[in-house]
């Protein structure tokens, strides 16, 4: 039997270090003592690489609630300018009273006065939404807007906490890849803007449960996620072409009954007893005029022309639907096939990309799915950083918008900079991640050997169906791959013949 000292050296070798293959990781480091030396052993404390990572999410988000500091106290309640100067601003506290929580109205079912007649969020949000309310103490409207946005970081922390769990056990052999997640600046910022890390929790959530060949909690998993925003449904487009590709119609069956059954025990109460408030959210969707972030808005400004919002919501569709093929495409043509991490952050970004609107808190749709794509902190910091610089420019421009004569801000022009560079930054990742699934040599999770640690029962499975002659064999590019050993794709720890 094997001692416990020898069980902890196994698990040390067997998970992938970050500060022992990646030269922004091992620069880091510097700041707490240097990569982990030979006389460091997991397992020797009861903080175990899941729990660290754990820890430094609750304490990033901890910190992002800091920042909202001077909206919380005063900003959001004097005046627009001030939370756009501060950069603090959130829906929460203003849709407290504005959606009729403070009032004890029932979303979807009771009309809410003014323009917006009804919630026009997905029905598990609305659940979410009411019942952070129903914890809200009383007290003057304002503290029991700080109290709803207090109860609400609260459960949204919760949610934090199960997505970095969630992305540090999707990879077995990375568990530390989740710190990409826990460290981003973006998720600290963003975090508390709006009701966003619910879906995300869930996905991440579904996303383990896939990896460890559960299909049917995987499918469970992404209908609760999609009844709470509508991106996820988007992750079965990934299945679908990976089972194809390996012959796996059961398990995509099983999947995306799974989702169909959730989603309808979420919603069908809600269309059946309250049809007009829970088809809000989708008549919002698809009415909403070109607005932030989106490359739409820069074309609009740049030209002084309007767009019509059909032609926007078609062209929007139609682009949508001709790069999930490509990416389809692709999936079926590559040497290998993909990784689902992979397929899962593309098919996302490129709804992000072409939709007509960009929320700041967006960014949390893609950061976990990043980390798992591409768990390389060069590539993961160069797009936070235009993420960080799109966040501060939108309330710079707000700032701007409702400054009046004063113009202190940023102007439009300075606004449109920062959509090009979410967009650049966005793109950028995309690349790399197709140059990943093109040159599988240098994607850094195969690099020793591993197939697709998140992809359950596609790990390791053999091809049935692929596009091309490049498919059917082994990728040839170890001339261009990064420094690391060449293997045999699928067969893990095995290395390949020369």
């Amino acid at each position: 039997m094997p001692s416990a000292e020898d069980t902890n050296v196994h698990q040390e070798r067997s998970v992938v270090r970050p500060t022992h293959q990646d030269e922004v990781a091992v620069a880091g480091s510097e700041l707490i003592g240097g990569r982990s030396g030979r006389w460091a052993r997991l397992g020797s404390t009861a903080l175990t690489p899941v729990g660290a990572v754990a820890l430094v999410a609750i304490g990033m988000f901890a910190l992002g609630m800091v920042q909202k500091l001077p909206c919380y106290n005063w900003a959001w309640f004097r005046g627009a300018g001030s939370q756009y100067t501060h950069a603090c601003y959130s829906d929460i506290p203003h849709l407290f009273a504005g959606r009729g929580f403070a009032d004890g109205l029932v979303p979807y079912f009771d009309r809410l006065p003014g323009d917006m007649q009804f919630l026009e969020y997905p029905v598990l949000t609305g659940v979410f939404m009411q019942i952070a309310a129903w914890f809200t103490p009383g007290g003057s409207i304002q503290e029991q807007e700080q109290a709803y946005w207090l109860v609400n970081a609260g459960m949204l922390m919760i949610c934090t906490a199960v997505i970095a769990v969630c992305v540090a056990r999707t990879h077995r052999r990375r568990p530390w890849d989740g710190l990409l997640v826990a460290l981003a600046p973006a998720f600290a910022l963003t975090a508390t803007i709006n009701w966003d890390l619910l879906a995300v929790a869930l996905t991440a959530a579904a996303m383990l449960m896939w990896s460890r060949s559960r299909p049917l909690a995987f499918g469970i998993l992404i209908g609760l996620a999609t009844a709470a925003k509508l991106y996820p449904v988007f992750l079965l487009g990934p299945v679908f072409v990976l089972c194809w590709r390996a012959g796996k119609w059961r398990e995509f069956a099983v999947a995306t009954l799974g989702a169909a059954g959730s989603w309808l025990v979420v919603n069908l109460p809600v269309m059946v007893f309250a049809p007009e408030g829970w088809k809000k959210f989708y008549t919002f969707s698809q009415e909403r005029s070109i607005d932030f972030g989106s490359f739409w808005l820069v074309i609009t400004q740049r030209t002084g022309e309007s767009i019509e919002v059909s032609t926007v919501n078609t062209v929007s569709t139609l682009a949508t639907v001709a790069l999930c093929a490509a990416i389809g495409a692709l999936t079926l043509t590559a040497p290998r096939r993909p990784r689902f991490a992979q397929l899962a952050f593309l098919v996302v970004a490129v709804f992000i990309l072409v939709n007509k609107v960009y929320s700041p808190q967006y960014v949390l749709w893609l950061i976990p799915l990043a980390a798992l794509a591409r768990p390389r902190w060069r590539d993961f910091l160069i797009w936070q950083a235009c993420e960080v610089m799109y966040f501060l420019g939108i309330w710079m421009y707000l700032a701007y918008t409702t400054s009046g004569d004063k113009h202190q801000g940023l102007p439009t022009e300075g606004y449109q900079l920062a959509i090009v560079l979410h967009l650049l930054g966005t793109l950028y990742l995309c690349a790399v991640v197709v140059r990943d699934i093109l040159m599988p040599e240098r994607d850094v999770v195969r690099r020793d050997g591993s197939d697709d640690p998140s992809g359950g029962v596609l790990d390791g499975a053999e091809d049935v169906f692929v596009l091309g002659h490049a498919a059917a064999h082994r990728p040839r590019h170890a001339a261009l791959a990064e420094a690391g050993p060449r293997v045999e794709w699928g067969t893990a720890g095995t290395p390949a013949a020369d």
